[in-house]
């Protein structure tokens, strides 16, 4: 059973309602609950898409009375008439591309409809109710909780998650056997998709922000993720152990030490560089077991490059202490 909690969205969306409702019953507006409806119908994930919310229903809203009026006071006020008016208004704010606004519509329509005659008191009412109700989850909507705090919680356990996979590797490399059931990986994967999602989300929240540099922080990530999972099948069946399983191991608990937000790249690919020329004065290989053991490891190393020139391109993350 999922564990009983109340987060950000249901408690806007609780005292959204109830002002809503409250201050259009002040106001002594008709069908005052249905402020109400409308504020629930405003309360979204994120800023930008509240705004969208609004505009969708407040445009949708205007063509329904714009047709109510139409065929209400035109033909009569009748549920086949209504269920007429629907053939067209359906299509039409479908091809305004404002679908999302059909149920508030639909409950400003239904209120001409139950009047039975369209007065510009009515108009003024559904007017006061759409300005209470969407106004009223606008405002409540603006309110977003920092998610800076649970963005470096998913930086810090993806980092500690690419030091043991380094690590790990490095163990390898030097005993020639490991119980490592690469868990790691599979976790880093998972943490990487949902540090994405939360970070494009406050993208959403700020009205004037198109970046975080979060979201290019963990997408940086995912990069080297699938350099990691590319390479790790190469150095982990090796089918002897070399020489050179050696200095990569040792590159590999350095940068294992080093994984953090900050940009050190540079100086790791200079190590790499210098364990390219300890390569070159290894002794040739004396079987065909030790050139392919000795070629999978110069493929490791030069994909590595390729994962430390993807870090190097990443200016860095401004962290707040």
């Amino acid at each position: 059973m999922k564990r009983f909690s109340i987060g950000y969205r249901t408690l806007k969306t609780a005292v959204g309602t109830a002002i809503a409702i409250a201050l259009a019953n002040y106001l002594a507006l008709d069908y005052y609950v249905s402020a109400g409806i409308l504020t629930i119908l405003c309360i979204q994930q994120t800023r930008k898409k509240s705004l969208h919310a609004v505009y969708t229903r407040v445009v949708a809203s205007f063509v329904g009375m714009l047709y109510g009026y139409l065929f209400f006071e035109g033909i009569g006020y009748h549920p086949a008439v209504l269920g007429a008016m629907l053939l067209v208004f359906i299509p039409t704010i479908v091809s305004l591309k404002v679908s999302a606004g059909f149920v508030s519509s639909a409950v400003i329509i239904l209120h001409l409809f139950d009047a039975k005659h369209f007065t510009l008191a009515l108009l003024q009412n559904e007017l006061s109710l759409m300005a209470v109700g969407f106004g009223t989850g606008l405002v409540v909507n603006m309110y977003m909780g920092d998610i800076t705090r649970t963005l470096e919680k998913y930086r810090i356990r993806i980092e500690q998650l690419y030091t043991e996979i380094f690590t790990e590797v490095a163990s390898y490399l030097r005993q020639g056997e490991s119980l490592w059931d690469g868990h790691q990986l599979l976790e880093a994967e998972q943490l990487l998709n949902e540090a994405k999602s939360l970070a494009f989300k406050d993208v959403e929240n700020h009205l004037t922000r198109h970046a975080n540099s979060y979201y290019h922080y963990f997408d940086m990530r995912e990069e080297q993720l699938e350099i990691i999972d590319r390479i790790l099948p190469k150095v982990t069946t090796l089918p002897v152990v070399v020489q050179e399983a050696t200095l990569v191991a040792n590159f590999l608990d350095e940068l294992a030490k080093n994984v953090h937000s900050g940009n050190t790249a540079s100086l790791f690919r200079e190590h790499l560089e210098a364990v390219r020329k300890d390569f070159s004065l290894m002794p040739m290989p004396n079987n065909h077991e030790q050139f392919l053991a000795q070629a999978s490891l110069y493929q490791f190393i030069e994909e590595m490059d390729k994962y430390l020139v993807i870090k190097q391109s990443f200016k860095g993350l401004d962290i707040k202490k």
